[in-house]
């Protein structure tokens, strides 16, 4: 999907388990380049207001990104619905 010279950037946490098959010829011949990245390498101080400002603008649509919502006694379910793929965020509920 990477065209020559591009760089590819991973998003998500997969399991501990997981491969990544690459074609390293393609790689260093069509100078390419991959690059991980934990949670976008964010900086809260600077990040979380401008995340405020798009949701309140409605350009940060996070309702649809909900999975649902859990009390803080629900915890361990809400991990094990992670572990298994059926959520993808929740938030907990105080």
């Amino acid at each position: 999907m990477t065209g020559r010279g591009g760089t590819t950037v991973t998003s998500g946490l997969p399991s501990h388990d997981a491969a990544l098959a690459l074609n390293i010829v393609r790689l260093v011949a069509e100078e390419r380049t991959l690059k991980g990245s934990y949670i976008g390498t964010g900086v809260p101080a600077r990040d979380v207001p401008r995340y405020i400002a798009l949701y309140k603008s409605g350009r940060l649509p996070v309702d649809r990104l909900l999975s649902g919502e859990l009390k803080l006694e629900e915890i361990n379910t809400g991990l094990d619905r992670l572990r298994d793929g059926s959520v993808v965020r929740q938030i907990i509920k105080f």
